[in-house]
């Protein structure tokens, strides 16, 4: 999955993370799918476990994957699912502040969406 050049002046960090990134953005890992965890990766590709944690922070800063404590690390999306996540999050504290409760708001966007909520 991942290949690392020795010759390369990419540091292995980097090389470890925008591979990874890129698969993510390719759809061949998607949302949900668990990464090798940290110490495993290293071993498989003869690296030092801070370098593998490194990738995994910059990756996890970017939104793309999310570490969930000692059940591993996951992947959380592309870049549009990591997006739709953050205007959703957006509208939900802002409905909020509006008074709205949550069936509320869900019921505005199932009727923004054209969707019938009745008989759920």
């Amino acid at each position: 999955m991942i290949v690392l050049d020795p010759r390369s002046v990419t540091p292995p960090y980097e090389q470890v993370r925008s591979q990874l990134a890129a698969l993510v953005e390719a759809g061949e890992l998607g949302a949900g799918d668990r990464l090798p965890t940290v110490r495993r990766l290293a071993k498989d590709l003869g690296l030092a476990v801070n370098t593998v944690a490194r990738a995994y922070r910059e990756l996890e800063a970017a939104g793309l994957i999310e570490t969930r404590g000692r059940a591993g690390s996951f992947v959380t999306g592309s870049g549009v699912e990591r997006a739709a996540r953050e205007a959703a999050l957006a509208y939900v504290e802002r409905a909020r502040a509006l008074g709205l409760s949550d069936r509320a708001a869900l019921e505005v966007v199932a009727g923004v969406l054209g969707i019938s909520r009745r008989g759920s």
